[in-house]
């Protein structure tokens, strides 16, 4: 089987077969064969975008189905450019009036995603407070020295959008209270202000989302949502880090708002200077406003939000073993509030059995040891190489390649290995790589330490100063 129409005709067959039907027709149907090259298949798609999208997302599926359909490894290519011919179903269709693609998505969509608001582009509508998280709010936020400036800066916001830290960029390390503050900012101003249009949304969702307007030529509906909001919210900012396409999209619905003195909120587990592979343009706006980071809380802090999530159950736990979860669990509250909900439940079940030291360490082992694994991030390995071998925290997510980058990135990737439980493929995403980068960083670390003593105990001091953080 020689011809590219056939290959990719039987390649499809396999994908249909692999993918939901809803996946396939979203990210794979407008793909067009092109031609082969030696040992690669080009495939065209309408848009540049859409190739980094399929690279991040779809090229290993594709390959394994290219490679099931002819019985040999392709190298895939995508290119741009090309005009997707309509199906003949979607022909038929066009002949009567139907609602856009993001009407008929948000029509199906959970109520508590951007998507529902998207349906319509009216741009008098006003947001529901029903897509946001009950459950967080300013008042069932615990505030301490950890978070005081984070939460006192999103108050001002919500009591005057678009003039107080406008932007406002929050970071921290996951499991600290930035999503809660954000849906927190939503619903107070929703209280103060109920006309007000208010979005919050993750960058990975507004990347497909936007993706999704592309394939389906759905692009003005998308821009007049996201450009035409007072408040919009954006959790995880670091996803776009690395994903040039989308970074054009956001950058220009920023200048739309700002410079309509619309307020911009912005999450992420690290500071803007820090995501690797964000466009500087972009890292300068996001500190045009107020950086502000929220920090582990300490020990009193954590003791308070246990008091405070205990008070939401109907059985309590003694205040000795409260302080004792407190003590065991320093680095996530998400941590700590599924602690309690572990032995308020087992409290419960067993018709109110007291909780013992003994009982909470057996009921919450898995937690302990997920924290004990956690004490270590992949950021704070990759700050501490960085900072040994003289490089920016950017290097180490960047796509440069000089001997003095490349090499300390990859004792980064080795350590991160060694010191975490994370897997191969989310250590790569940690550094902008897939897991076959990682692998070679560590087979080429351990390599180099068998002959190199020195460079051995280089890997070793970096190790005892990151255990000893």
């Amino acid at each position: 089987m020689s011809d590219i129409q056939d290959i990719w005709q039987n390649a499809t067959i396999i994908l249909r077969s692999t993918l939901n039907a809803d996946t396939y027709e979203r990210s794979i149907a407008d793909i067009v064969p092109v031609r082969i090259e030696g040992k690669a298949i080009v495939l065209g798609v309408s848009y540049g975008i859409f190739c980094e999208w399929l690279v991040a997302n779809y090229k290993d599926i594709i390959a394994e189905a290219l490679q099931k359909a002819t019985g040999k490894k392709w190298k895939i290519v995508f290119e741009s450019g090309h005009t997707v011919q309509p199906r003949a179903e979607e022909a038929a269709e066009k002949a009567a009036p139907q609602a856009s693609a993001l009407q008929k998505t948000a029509e199906n969509a959970p109520a508590n995603t951007a998507l529902a608001t998207i349906a319509k582009p009216d741009h008098g509508q006003t947001s529901s407070s029903s897509r946001f998280n009950k459950r967080y709010t300013f008042d069932a936020f615990v505030v301490g020295d950890n978070s005081r400036f984070a939460h006192g800066a999103c108050l001002a916001i919500a009591a005057s959008p678009g003039t107080a830290y406008n932007p406002l960029f929050i970071h921290s390390p996951t499991g600290l209270g930035k999503t809660h503050l954000l849906h927190a900012v939503a619903q107070e101003t929703l209280q103060r202000f109920p006309k007000a249009r208010v979005e919050y949304v993750c960058s990975e969702e507004f990347c497909n989302l936007y993706i999704d307007a592309l394939v389906r030529k759905n692009l003005p509906n998308f821009r007049n949502h996201f450009r035409n909001i007072d408040v919009l919210l954006v959790d995880d900012i670091h996803f776009l880090g690395g994903k040039e396409g989308i970074q054009e999209e956001f950058f220009h619905t920023f200048n739309a708002l700002y410079n309509s003195h619309k307020q911009i909120v912005v999450a992420s587990d690290r500071p803007p200077h820090e995501i690797g592979g964000l466009e500087k343009r972009l890292v300068s706006r996001f500190e045009w406003g107020l950086t502000t980071d929220i920090q582990v809380p300490n020990l009193e802090t954590r003791i308070a939000i246990l008091h405070k999530k205990q008070s939401e159950h109907a059985f309590k736990i003694p205040e000795e073993i409260l302080r004792y979860i407190a003590i065991r669990l320093k680095s996530s509250i998400r941590r700590l509030e599924g602690a309690l909900i572990q032995l308020v439940s087992y409290s419960s079940l067993s018709g109110g059995v007291p909780i013992t030291v003994a009982t909470a360490e057996q009921l919450l082992c898995n937690l302990f040891n997920e924290e004990a694994g956690a004490q270590i991030t992949v950021e704070q390995i990759q700050r501490a190489v960085a900072d040994y071998y003289d490089i920016r925290i950017a290097d180490m997510t960047s796509k440069r390649r000089p001997a003095n980058i490349a090499f300390p990135r990859q004792v980064a990737m080795f350590l991160a290995r060694k010191l975490t439980d994370l897997s191969l493929t989310t250590i790569a995403e940690h550094f902008n790589r897939n897991h076959a980068t990682v692998i070679h960083a560590i087979d080429a670390v351990n390599e180099r330490q068998t002959n190199n003593q020195d460079f051995q105990r280089e890997v070793a001091l970096i190790e005892r100063k990151l255990k000893n953080l």
